[in-house]
C-alpha cells in the first residue's frame, strides 16, 4: 500500500514542501486521501531530511522549572527531568566516582517521598535497609545513582542475540 502513496511526483512533492517548512500533517492533507501525518514523518525520516540550517541549530535547554506541592508555602525543589526525548547537554555529567554517595540509608522506604532517590541499600527485610533519600535528578535515583543506574548499552542485533541466548 506504501508504494501506491509513495509515487515519484509525491515524492517530489514531499521533498519541496518539507523544505518549504510546512508541518507532517499540512503536507499529508495537500497529498490527498489516504496519506497520513505518519505516513509523511516516516518517509521523511527515511529519506534523511532536514528542514535547512534553522533545524541544525541547538536549542538552549530551559532550566527545569520548580513544582510546589499541595500546602508548601514558597519552598521549592528541583523538577524531575520530563520523559520527553532526551536532550543534548551542553556539559559532561561528573562521573558517579567523583559524586559523594551517603555512606548509609537516609530514608526508610516507607518514609520517602516523591522528588527522592530511591537507590536501596542492603536487602528488604534485613537490619539497616533502607534508601538513599536525596534529591532525584534523573528517573528515581539522584545523580550519583542516576550515573550507575542507568548506563547506555549496545544495542546491536547480535548483542540483541546474545541477550536471548540465540546461537
Amino acid at each position: 500500500m506504501t508504494s501506491a502513496i509513495w509515487t515519484p511526483e509525491n515524492t517530489q512533492r514531499l521533498i519541496a514542501l518539507w523544505k518549504k517548512g510546512h508541518t507532517a500533517a499540512w503536507i499529508a492533507r495537500a497529498l490527498g486521501p489516504g496519506v497520513s501525518r505518519c505516513a509523511v514523518l516516516g518517509k521523511v525520516y527515511r529519506l534523511g531530511l532536514a528542514r535547512g540550517p534553522e533545524a541544525r541549530r541547538a536549542r538552549p535547554a530551559a532550566p527545569p522549572r520548580a513544582k510546589r506541592r499541595r500546602g508548601e508555602g514558597s519552598a521549592s525543589r528541583p523538577a524531575a527531568p520530563s520523559s520527553g526525548p532526551p536532550r543534548i547537554r551542553a556539559t559532561v555529567a561528573p562521573s558517579a566516582a567523583m559524586i559523594a554517595t551517603p555512606p548509609h540509608p537516609t530514608t526508610t522506604i516507607l518514609a520517602v517521598g516523591f522528588g527522592q532517590c530511591r537507590w536501596p541499600y542492603g536487602h528488604v527485610g534485613e537490619e539497616g535497609f533502607g534508601l538513599c533519600g536525596r534529591s532525584v535528578v534523573r528517573g528515581a535515583f539522584c545523580m550519583a545513582h542516576a550515573e550507575v543506574g542507568y548506563q547506555k548499552r549496545s544495542c546491536s542485533a547480535e548483542s540483541l542475540l546474545r541477550m536471548v541466548d540465540f546461537e
